[in-house]
């Protein structure tokens, strides 16, 4: 069985100044085309359909022209979505039941009481049924009534609710059964702290959100969303595939695709990466003024300059917007090596919650806990 792993595709996002619509209709129907060539017997999607909860009305419509024409394309084929932590779980939720008719499976909500379960779909081949589980983007107060809560009545974290949520699941071992999530799980042996992450993902304070991989257990595959860069975590069958286009100017280089995944008898899992090549890159370009206009292109460009005096008169400016049509920025930096400079500057800027704790001085770890919520709250309510 050929799945094709897909997730954020961020549909809505501006990068910077730019908006992005006709980038992300190129990438969509580059997948469309991939599909139409490789005949994927499931498309999954693992959240982040927009960039955030009330997309505007041009997202939806790429959306909407994106799922038709992949239907259109692979009819046989089921196409399974879930929202992550950037979409609005009861609108990617709204005409559940109606779209299931038409092999669409888009949810997005988990289980919200005893009743409910993950949503399984079973597809089958020669080698009999393959179980996919669609869990979208879980809070813990979201499942408290289904998971539980700490004695001391404080919601359970990220980590054991998820567990527990995976755990009430009548999982056979003994078929091949996929999942697919967006959450941040953490890579076997890593901390969260050392795990890269892009400018673009919504970061909470203490990484409160890490959930440990070995829950992942019963799964012969985890088509996972959340990290914008392609990464596998736990063993090599539980992985994200990455946004198919750059969403921020820290994923410069980075190679983006769809991650092919094919499922044979039991035990047998292999993947490959399907290149998607955006119609225009997103590009770090660093140097003198002449230097960085030597390279003078239509992608979408940061320009680096290192003598300052040049880049910051008025005829410097205009020559690089004229260069680069799609200049994102213009940063002045020195020739030092980063670390340097951030050593030699004591004015290093500090985060929300650092601020919060510095100004606040001592705080009991109950309060500090109380302190990282309210911040991650609020960074979810921007997007």
């Amino acid at each position: 069985m050929k799945i094709f792993h897909l997730s954020d595709l961020h549909l809505g996002l501006k990068l910077i100044n730019k908006d992005l619509s006709e980038d992300q209709a190129y990438i969509l129907d580059s997948i469309v085309t991939l599909a139409g060539r490789e005949r994927p017997d499931a498309v999954v999607i693992a959240g982040d359909i927009y960039d955030r909860a009330i997309p505007p009305a041009e997202a939806v419509t790429l959306f909407d022209r994106f799922v038709t024409r992949l239907t259109e394309t692979i009819p046989e084929a089921a196409i399974m979505i879930i929202s992550g932590n950037h979409d609005s779980a009861d609108r990617v939720n709204a005409f559940r039941d109606l779209l299931k008719r038409g092999g669409i499976h888009m949810i997005g909500l988990p289980p919200m009481n005893r009743e409910e379960h993950v949503e399984k779909v079973v597809l089958t081949d020669e080698y009999g049924p393959v179980n996919v589980y669609l869990l979208p983007f879980v809070k813990p107060s979201w499942v408290k009534d289904i998971v539980g809560m700490r004695p001391d009545g404080l919601l359970l974290s990220y980590d054991e609710s998820l567990r527990r949520l995976i755990a009430r699941e009548n999982i056979d071992v003994r078929e091949r059964n996929v999942l697919v999530s967006h959450q941040f799980y953490l890579p076997l042996g890593e901390k969260a702290d050392d795990v890269e992450r892009a400018d673009s993902e919504i970061v909470t304070v203490g990484n409160i959100d890490a959930v440990g991989t070995d829950c992942l257990a019963p799964f012969d595959y985890a088509a996972l969303g959340h990290i914008h860069k392609r990464m596998t975590v736990g063993n090599g069958a539980y992985r994200y595939c990455g946004t198919p286009l750059a969403c921020s100017v820290s994923e410069a280089g980075q190679e983006k695709g769809i991650l092919e995944v094919t499922l044979g008898e039991k035990g047998c899992v292999t993947s490959r990466v399907l290149p998607l090549i955006p119609l225009r890159e997103i590009r770090r370009i660093t140097g003198t003024l002449e230097e960085v206009l030597s390279r003078a292109c239509d992608d979408y460009v940061t320009a680096e300059v290192t003598d300052a005096d040049s880049a910051n008169m008025i005829d410097g400016r205009d020559r690089l917007r004229a260069a680069f049509p799609n200049l994102l920025e213009i940063r002045y930096v020195s020739r030092l090596d980063t670390a340097e400079k951030t050593a030699s500057c004591p004015d290093v800027p500090m985060d929300a919650y650092a601020l919060c704790r510095a100004f606040l001085g001592d705080m009991s770890e109950e309060d500090s806990a109380l302190l990282q919520d309210v911040i991650n709250t609020v960074k979810e309510k921007q997007t």
